[in-house]
């Protein structure tokens, strides 16, 4: 038995940047302007209402520069979700755009690969150490004593419809997650490809941990996807010029990913 899941991403944050900035190497017109979004997303059927990832707050914003727009709990509650009953959150991965409010959600419970807790409390991590906060990793610390979190050693089927995978690269305990939709099955990446680019070219993010692994990974997905169009990245712009918002008054701020993409 399966479900069939409303998607949603819900813009929070951006920033600008150049194209410079988001690949591992060299590509066309390295100079020009490539901004980048941030997202969560929600995935809702009849029976549950998960959480993917949790973004970042106000302060952590100021502190990085980045153009704050709305917390993640301003996005839910305009999308209709009351952020208090939020009882699973899937984590991608543990830097600070993902796993950043958790503290905002204390009933719910944490779903995260134990390679990606491995990785974050070991050296291993210290080449990549600034895209973490380190409250965020001692409220995933907290939560686990507290009971509340799922540790997975790769993929995983928790509810029906819905499957999580362990992709590696990025960080070394990246998941992505695969849900079944009204038009097939999508894959949110995450930062498993920040943008269309990175997966249509090849060229993982410069901040890869392991680059074989993000290669890897991009054919992962394609295997996971309906088609190349069903996998969401996690920072493009572009998904929100692609697909339709959830209303007329939600435009650019809620869309809707399990609709087909807009035409043109």
């Amino acid at each position: 038995m399966t479900e069939s899941y409303e998607v949603l991403a819900l813009r929070y944050a951006t920033r600008d940047a150049k194209r410079q900035d988001h690949f591992h190497s060299e590509v066309p017109n390295p100079d020009d302007p490539m901004p980048m979004d941030y997202f969560i997303w929600v995935a809702r059927s009849p029976e549950r209402t998960v959480l993917f990832d949790a973004g970042f707050n106000a302060d952590v914003a100021a502190q990085r520069k980045r153009t704050y727009v709305r917390s993640p709990l301003e996005a839910l509650r305009l999308a209709g979700v009351d952020g208090a009953s939020i009882q699973d959150i899937v984590i991608s991965h543990l830097h600070y755009d993902h796993a950043g409010t958790i503290e905002d959600f204390p009933n719910a419970r944490l779903h995260i690969q134990e390679q990606e807790i491995d990785f974050v409390t070991s050296r291993k991590s210290e080449p990549t150490r600034r895209a973490f906060e380190v409250e965020d990793v001692n409220n995933v610390l907290r939560a686990m004593y507290a009971g509340r979190v799922s540790l997975y050693n790769g993929s995983a089927r928790p509810w029906p419809g819905l499957s999580i995978h362990l992709v590696g690269g990025h960080t070394a305990g990246s998941q992505i997650v695969r849900l079944d939709t009204k038009r097939g099955w999508v894959v949110l990446a995450a930062d498993a490809s920040h943008f269309y680019e990175n997966m249509e070219r090849g060229i993982p993010f410069h901040g890869t941990y392991d680059i074989s692994q993000g290669i890897a990974g991009f054919d992962t997905m394609r295997s996971l996807a309906e088609s190349d169009q069903h996998v969401i990245p996690g920072h493009d712009p572009e998904v929100v010029k692609r697909y339709p918002s959830a209303s007329s008054e939600l435009r650019d701020i809620v869309l809707r990913l399990d609709e087909p993409p807009r035409e043109g």
